[in-house]
């Protein structure tokens, strides 16, 4: 069945994308042009994707579990053990960002 009639996006696609790890609609519409044009399938396509589990969205959870000691909250101040010394130079810290549009 059609979810998308103005790209001819089908269901089994977009479960696809979604089993690839697409998450949200707007990741699914990264993937496959569904819901940019006239937007009536977005509700369809959260209907589908639902409440369920999302590998990225099961990796932030692991990273941001408290006690772990990787852990990294954006615009928070570092712990006592995440500072850096004076003049230790750069830092690199590895950050999952999310599908560019």
């Amino acid at each position: 069945m059609y979810v998308c009639s103005c790209f001819g996006v089908t269901e089994q696609q977009v479960r696809k994308h979604a089993e690839d790890g697409a998450c949200t609609p707007r990741q699914i519409a990264s993937a496959c042009k569904a819901g940019t044009d006239c937007g009536s399938c977005v509700r369809t396509i959260q209907a589908m994707l639902g409440r369920g589990s999302c590998p990225r969205r099961d990796l932030l959870d692991q990273k941001l579990t408290p006690g772990t000691a990787d852990r990294v909250t954006a615009g928070a101040a570092p712990d006592a053990d995440q500072r850096i010394a004076p003049g230790a130079g750069p830092v690199s810290v590895p950050v999952a960002l999310p599908d560019a549009a």
